[in-house]
């Protein structure tokens, strides 16, 4: 390793950050398109999609001096994610919608579409030609899916620091090193 200051890399093309951003970007169309007059559903949904692609963006940069940082924000986009998820439920059951079930074939076909496809603009494109309900429970796919990608980056910051340790840690052996010891 040369120097202490790790290289955190371009983080656009990580599966993880392509779903925020599907994520976000459809979240965008859903609200506009499902609720009629201005409420703080349309805010709040808006503001966990956001917060989830920008606490990837922060904590994955951050990550490059502070591991606890980098943990604490994607932590935040876990939350947000969750948050988010929990916000396009309560849309299919208030509005009397169902949420696919396990042994659903459209859970299974949409799982595996969101699995393979990251495009936002073919998403939103897609999702436009859906209903509300198909669209919500596409979006409960698709951060399921975020949620389970969050849990393996945060799993790798973690392994990550008990193998490498933080930048104390780093600063001091390039110091040593530096010295001659």
């Amino acid at each position: 390793m040369a120097g202490f200051i790790l290289h955190t890399g371009d983080f656009s093309n990580w599966n993880v950050y392509r779903k925020a951003v599907v994520i976000c970007d459809v979240t965008e169309m859903f609200v506009r398109r499902a609720f009629v007059s201005p409420n703080r559903t349309i805010d709040q949904m808006r503001q966990a999609a956001r917060s989830c692609k920008q606490n990837i963006v922060e904590g994955v940069s951050d990550g490059a001096t502070s591991s606890k940082t980098c943990l604490k924000l994607l932590g935040i986009a876990k939350g947000s994610a969750r948050e988010l998820l929990e916000d396009y439920k309560d849309y299919l059951r208030q509005n009397g919608h169902e949420i696919w079930k396990e042994d659903d074939s459209k859970l299974a076909s949409t799982r595996e579409y969101c699995r393979t496809h990251d495009n936002p603009q073919d998403f939103v494109a897609k999702c436009e030609q859906r209903s509300n309900a198909t669209v919500a429970n596409i979006m409960v796919t698709q951060l399921h899916q975020m949620d389970f990608l969050l849990r393996v980056v945060i799993k790798k910051v973690e392994e990550d620091f008990l193998a490498n340790g933080g930048i104390s840690e780093r600063m001091m052996a390039e110091r040593k090193k530096k010295r001659g010891y």
